[in-house]
């Protein structure tokens, strides 16, 4: 706090922002509000420039390496769960994934594209011992398993890889952005798209949601989207199960349940 008031001022109001990292604050002063994050995506000046993410203001490194970024704070709200049906989220999401600056960025950055085959063991070993003994999980790992050479896409894009509804943010200009891009990947757009129609949208919406997103559902979108989600659904399984959010962690468990019955 001490190093954001030597950048910005005493005259500066800085309180933290929440989030699970800490790492985001608000400085306030007279009619002005910033959004301060520490070692934000390194790629968030494309993200500014392509309208992805509010407008991002100034850089700056700290003698301890650390780099703090200043953005435009924006009034208005998180999406809610209902509001991904929106054709606004599918517009958005398809102007990512056709990014040609963003998928340029992410290669000058030294990402290649993540295959399933290394997303899947990644997936593995990242399993405790309790959850891997589990039924469901045992049932979901067998599928990602047999399916696993058959997903194979070859259309890079760069997925933001977390399209929860609360990284959604809708300006009172109704202007919509996405947050968040620590775990962007150059990969399949089926990982972006499976989760916002699995978690959100009623099947019987899919085709309407994938009109405004600019595609038509086919065999192999569908195979593919299904697939990672149960491998993305398992991760967030143990990403409860390690807070000990059980309850949280048996409702994605039963979710599970559900799609590989499907």
């Amino acid at each position: 706090m001490k190093k954001l008031e030597h950048i910005l001022g005493l005259e500066w109001d800085i309180t933290p922002a929440g989030g699970a990292t800490g790492e985001a604050f608000l400085a306030r002063h007279e009619d002005t509000t910033l959004f301060l994050k520490r070692n934000s995506s390194p790629f968030l000046a494309v993200l500014s420039a392509e309208g992805i993410v509010p407008k991002l203001y100034w850089t700056k490194r700290l003698e301890n390496g650390d780099v703090i970024t200043a953005q435009q704070w924006l009034k208005g709200r998180d999406l809610k769960p209902g509001d991904m049906i929106h054709s606004q989220v599918a517009k958005l999401l398809n102007k990512i994934h056709q990014s040609k600056p963003l998928l340029s960025m992410l290669r000058r950055l030294g990402k290649s594209p993540i295959l399933p085959e290394n997303m899947l063991n990644e997936l593995k070993n990242k399993i405790d011992d309790d959850l891997r003994k589990n039924p469901i999980i045992k049932k979901t790992v067998a599928i990602l398993e047999r399916d696993v050479h058959d997903i194979y896409s070859d259309d890079w894009v760069v997925c933001h890889t977390d399209v929860n509804h609360n990284n959604f943010i809708l300006s009172d200009d109704n202007e919509l952005y996405l947050i968040d891009w620590d775990n962007a990947m150059i990969g399949d757009r089926a990982i972006d798209i499976g989760l916002v129609l699995h978690w959100y949208i009623p099947k019987d919406r899919w085709m309407e949601w994938l009109g405004h997103y600019g595609i038509e559902m086919n065999p192999s979108l569908e195979k593919r989207m299904k697939w990672y989600v149960l491998l993305q659904t398992i991760s967030l399984v143990q990403w409860y199960k390690d807070r000990k959010h059980c309850d949280d962690m048996n409702r994605w468990l039963q979710f599970l349940k559900k799609l590989c019955h499907s």
